[in-house]
């Protein structure tokens, strides 16, 4: 498994060995390189610091004691800020491969679920604690692989993923009807929206009106169920853009856009920006994309 995908260079310090689904290493994406997308998932503690991390085009600022929880498909670039690069070598990751847990084998934690602890930069309150598991875990990595040990690492990132929960619950389960409904319909959407960007296909599937999605988004977002819908079809575009070397009409045909110029409009209403001006913004990166190649970029 390759930490990015669409890229021609494997990143084989940021996987996780098959035996094990669990892996350590310095960063997922080394300081000052192109923007990436994760295949996995990666616990990252920033013990000193400052390090920025740009996570689906929102820009954080960690420092010395946070950790942030990058999720799989997420556009992820790491920069040291007045500081040489060599500095974000401090920091330790561990990853580990999508699927590794099921839905409800860790209580009040989903790991693969986009919505959960630790999504911004999370202080903590004694990072030493949190360095020497992280730091125990990596050894171990490094141990002997066998099934003995992928169980002993598999437990160890279990209790340090429910320590985070402890610490941030900001991804707890809504308890009231609205709330409910609207985790039924962002899970829904999280799996279908290269392929519909219809509320009412949603509706129909969730056994539910559309407006009764409208109003279980806005009071739970401040957007309706249409504009939670175009939003994730539009973090996804901008992700493909600025991470992958496919085409805009690539980008897309993924999406469900059968023509390139539907796909323009509908990006341009969504960021005020062509495609091909939003790639642009990335194509000045060691190794970043190229800029646009087409006409109607």
């Amino acid at each position: 498994m390759s930490a990015l995908i669409h890229r021609a260079e494997r990143a084989s310090a940021s996987t996780p060995p098959e035996w094990a689904g669990v892996g350590a290493c310095a960063l997922p994406v080394a300081a000052g390189a192109a923007t990436g997308l994760l295949e996995c998932h990666a616990l990252v503690l920033n013990p000193t610091g400052p390090l920025l991390a740009d996570v689906d085009f929102t820009s954080h600022l960690a420092g010395p004691g946070t950790l942030l929880w990058v999720r799989p498909g997420q556009a992820l670039h790491f920069d040291v800020p007045a500081s040489p690069p060599a500095a974000a070598g401090d920091a330790v990751t561990i990853v580990f491969r999508p699927g590794l847990f099921a839905p409800d084998e860790l209580p009040g934690l989903a790991p693969d679920d986009p919505v959960g602890p630790a999504r911004s930069p999370l202080i903590l309150p004694d990072p030493a604690v949190f360095r020497a598991a992280m730091d125990h875990l990596a050894a171990d990595v490094a141990g002997p692989p066998g099934r003995v040990a992928a169980a002993l690492l598999r437990h160890q990132l279990a209790a340090l993923l429910l320590r985070l929960r402890l610490l941030d619950d900001s991804g707890s389960d809504p308890g009231n009807v609205e709330g409910r409904t609207f985790e039924r319909f962002r899970r829904r959407l999280e799996a279908r929206y290269a392929y519909s960007r219809r509320v009412e296909d949603y509706a129909a599937e969730l056994g539910c009106s559309v407006r009764t999605l409208t109003r279980a988004s806005l009071a739970m977002t401040g957007r309706t169920a249409k504009q939670v819908v175009d939003d994730r079809v539009a973090l996804q575009a901008r992700r493909l853009l600025a991470a992958t070397d496919l085409s805009v009409a690539e980008v897309g045909r993924s999406l469900g856009f059968g023509e390139p110029t539907n796909f323009g409009r509908f990006f341009h209403r969504e960021t005020g920006l062509s495609p091909g001006q939003f790639r642009a913004r990335f194509a000045d990166r060691p190794g970043g994309i190229p800029g646009p190649r087409q006409p109607w970029d």
